[in-house]
């Protein structure tokens, strides 16, 4: 019998290229989304479907869970992918977007998990995914909210691994580097205040980054990839890289101090 894997966030981008991969590896895939009109190349394929789910409405994480085991009887892997980025200085911020970054990338990845386990510890087995971010385990400037919600995801992960041994379920933490999608135009929002003159600096720094970024962009056929190799490890790695700049990044980070990944981060952006 084919097995199922629940994935949030998969209008486009990362969470659309695990689904994909998945239906073409066989596997039932709930593909869920905040506006199934979306589905795009996911609509109408047999062992797909696409529920409405918003990662801040708990009902449609229930609604979206019950669908799932009424169609397919029963999850094996859950991927938390849904989230967007709050990029900006601090003072230009504001609470609503501060709010927003956390209940989505934070409280609904933990919403959402706690809505799977009870089918993991009936069935004693199962699989969470959390797709994170290298800015899981390092900064970027003017990163200061959404790099802290990565981070927040990345300790509950962690500690969460503990529990899931006594029902016998695992979690696997995803992190990307750069990776090609239209998560800038759809899922990015960036706060800026031209009165706040003093961190000019720093955002036209970020701001003359941004061709640099997406052509080292690599596409979001390489998450889905590791996604794969992940759910199907049965070594007890918890965290995977996700592309070649997500290897070198996180390595040259674990390789020096604060003060000199600091130091060469200002170099690098020139700040």
């Amino acid at each position: 019998m084919p097995q199922t894997i629940f994935i949030t966030g998969c209008s486009s981008g990362i969470g659309q290229a695990i689904a994909l991969h998945f239906a073409a590896e066989r596997w039932n895939v709930v593909a869920t989304m905040r506006n199934p009109d979306d589905a795009g190349p996911l609509a109408d394929k047999e062992n797909i479907i696409t529920p409405r789910l918003d990662m801040t409405d708990r009902a449609s994480i229930t609604s979206g869970v019950e669908t799932a085991t009424d169609r397919f009887g029963s999850i094996d892997v859950l991927v938390n992918n849904a989230g967007f980025a709050v990029i900006g200085a601090l003072e230009a911020v504001s609470a609503e977007q501060i709010e927003q970054q956390f209940s989505v990338n934070v409280l609904g990845t933990i919403a959402m998990t706690q809505a799977v386990l009870p089918h993991f510890r009936t069935q004693q087995s199962g699989t969470i995914i959390n797709i994170s971010s290298v800015v899981g385990r390092y900064t970027y400037p003017l990163g200061s909210i959404y790099d802290a919600s990565k981070f927040a995801v990345e300790g509950f992960s962690e500690a969460l691994r503990f529990e899931l041994e006594a029902i016998g379920a695992r979690i696997k933490i995803i992190e990307p580097g750069l990776i090609a999608s239209d998560f800038g135009s759809r899922s990015m929002q960036f706060a800026h205040n031209p009165e706040l003159t003093s961190y000019g600096p720093v955002v036209a720094a970020m701001g003359a980054m941004a061709q640099t970024f997406a052509d080292r962009a690599e596409p979001a056929e390489v998450v889905a990839q590791v996604v794969w190799d992940a759910v199907h490890d049965t070594a007890p790695t918890l965290r995977y890289p996700a592309g070649q700049a997500a290897i070198a990044s996180l390595k040259e980070r674990e390789d020096v101090d604060d003060l000199t990944f600091y130091t060469n981060t200002k170099e690098r952006f020139g700040l």
